[in-house]
């Protein structure tokens, strides 16, 4: 699950991680308001508008601007605050901006060089460790980064016995070339992190940039935060943070009847019984000449109701055209879920999309023979290679 800048910033700073101040807005007004309430308590005279999506690149799409007075705080705020914000990691639709972040400016000076760092922690499933990427490049594209000059990336493998230990955080503060108040608000800054990423079942913290103010002074300027959906009973105040109007509406609807689905970009809508075997199917689909438009695993039951639910579902989608189910009759028989597809169109009404439907397992024949002899525009097949030939010719 995806969260807010400002959302994911409270939970830093809830572990202790020291954070540019700033306060949500959802109209200009407010955003006055925040920008006073931020001059009273911080002292800071220039703001900083961010917009709150779930999408990186903000700044690119003129969704990031710095404001030098109140009357820019309104005039800022009124823009983008409505405005489709195209990213580099949106559609080119963009996304509806119906909040902004007003923040201190950070970029203060003083007698030191202001810096720029960038920090994140992720899972490194190749060796099942955390790791902590950091470069001393922050503030830009770290992709770019680790194309044009990966020798600036570094990173440190946490040990899941020990966890992070005192020495990899001084480590991580020398190898950015700090030294003194700033080293020591480093090591501080870095084991605050990897106890609030630890604690809350992160997915990822990425901090970009991480900077060292003039007065030395180490502080979270953005922050991007994925939680672990599957973790998020553990954590229901977290839960509380969705934003659903952020997510894909079919996914959200999908979730509400307890379907496992992923929308893609395909042509191809697919229904199966089992995530192994959905991938499998998404495979066949390419070799058939298509690309799947979806992931979705209607688990172990395939009953009609599911099957109902997974058709409407697909059918939402304007650029499928053709529909494949694949479903392996282990727990449940291949003729009971044969029924439950025709009961299913029927209930449907017309559909215009050919379908084809793989049936494989327990009493596979007799499901062929109850699709077959239904009357309906369903096409069967038992082995994988029926069914991608079937979806080769609609497709041709």
């Amino acid at each position: 699950m995806n969260i807010h800048e400002y959302q994911g910033k409270s939970i830093l700073q809830s572990f202790g991680v020291a954070i540019q101040e700033g306060i949500v807005a959802e109209s200009p007004e407010m955003a006055v308001e925040a920008a006073k309430h931020l001059h009273s308590t911080t002292g800071t005279d220039w703001y900083v508008i961010k917009a709150q999506i779930h999408a990186g690149g903000r700044g690119k799409g003129g969704g990031v601007k710095i404001a030098k007075s109140l009357k820019e705080v309104k005039e800022i705020s009124e823009k983008i605050i409505g405005m489709h914000l195209v990213t580099p990691q949106t559609s080119k639709e963009g996304k509806l901006v119906k909040k902004v972040l007003v923040a201190q400016d950070v970029y203060y000076p003083g007698e030191s060089e202001v810096k720029e760092f960038y920090m994140s922690v992720l899972m490194n499933r190749e060796l099942g460790r955390n790791v902590i990427v950091y470069s001393t490049e922050g503030g830009m594209d770290i992709e770019a980064v680790a194309e044009k000059t990966p020798h600036l990336i570094f990173k440190e493998e946490i040990d899941p016995l020990t966890g992070l230990l005192a020495f990899q955080a001084r480590k991580i503060a020398f190898n950015l070339g700090l030294s003194g108040l700033a080293f020591k608000g480093m090591v501080n800054f870095v084991s605050a992190l990897y106890e609030a990423y630890a604690k809350t079942d992160a997915v990822l913290f990425e901090i970009n940039p991480v900077l060292k103010t003039s007065d030395d002074k180490i502080i979270a300027v953005d922050c991007k935060v994925s939680l672990d959906d599957n973790a998020l009973y553990r954590h229901p105040d977290y839960l509380a943070m969705r934003d659903v109007s952020e997510e894909d509406p079919i996914e959200v609807e999908a979730k509400k009847v307890d379907l496992n689905f992923i929308k893609m970009d395909g042509n191809v809508g697919c229904m199966v019984n089992g995530a192994g075997l959905a991938m499998a199917t998404m495979d066949i689909i390419k070799l058939s000449g298509g690309d799947p438009a979806n992931f979705l695993d209607v688990g172990g039951t395939a009953d009609a109701e599911r099957v109902e639910k997974g058709f409407r579902i697909i059918l939402k989608e304007e650029n499928v055209k053709a529909i494949l189910i694949n479903i392996f009759g282990g727990i449940v028989r291949c003729d009971r879920v044969a029924q439950g597809i025709v009961d299913a169109y029927k209930n449907l009404g017309t559909i215009n999309i050919p379908i084809v439907v793989r049936l494989q397992g327990t009493n596979a024949i007799e499901g062929k023979k109850i699709i077959d002899e239904s009357g309906l525009k369903v096409s069967s097949a038992i082995t994988l290679q029926e069914a991608a030939d079937r979806v080769r010719e609609i497709l041709s």
